[in-house]
């Protein structure tokens, strides 16, 4: 399993945003950039968050993407599910008769526990807190002196 691009871009974009001041948007050439996404693509990617609700839009010469304060620190998972939908790892862990080996399978508690501790790891990794850590390793460090920089 790998996820797309769009769910990478989402999430770089929602770290981006939850690094502004809050109340402050950025228009979606800013944030293409910011994500490093070729503009149209993220088009998508940015009405899929806001059809979520978890972006708002705003529209006009002067418009842009808002993150709002009650999802600064929205999980990423929740922001992966919404441009990628229910994150499963093996199809035997789809709701539903997806797979009849389900009951006797040697490998699906192997993809039961996989899901559990993927889903535990991306429920805890908070976009605002992401957000500080950027900010804090951008930040130069006091008496830290820069050496020669290289191409």
């Amino acid at each position: 399993m790998q996820l797309t691009r769009a769910a990478d871009y989402a999430v770089r974009v929602m770290i981006h945003l939850a690094g502004l001041p809050p109340g402050t948007w950025a228009s979606q050439p800013q944030l293409a950039e910011a994500a490093d996404c070729p503009p149209q693509f993220l088009s998508k990617v940015l009405q899929r968050l806001a059809r979520a609700g978890l972006l708002v839009s705003h529209r006009g010469n002067t418009g842009g993407f808002e993150l709002p304060a009650a999802h600064r620190n929205a999980s990423v998972l929740r922001v992966i599910e919404a441009i990628e939908g229910p994150l499963r790892l093996n199809v035997c862990l789809a709701p539903g008769a997806s797979c009849n080996r389900r009951s006797w399978c040697p490998a699906h508690p192997v993809w039961v526990e996989a899901q559990t501790a993927l889903e535990a790891v991306l429920k805890t990794a908070a976009i605002d807190e992401l957000a500080r850590r950027a900010r804090s390793d951008r930040e130069p460090r006091a008496g830290l002196v820069r050496g020669p920089e290289w191409n």
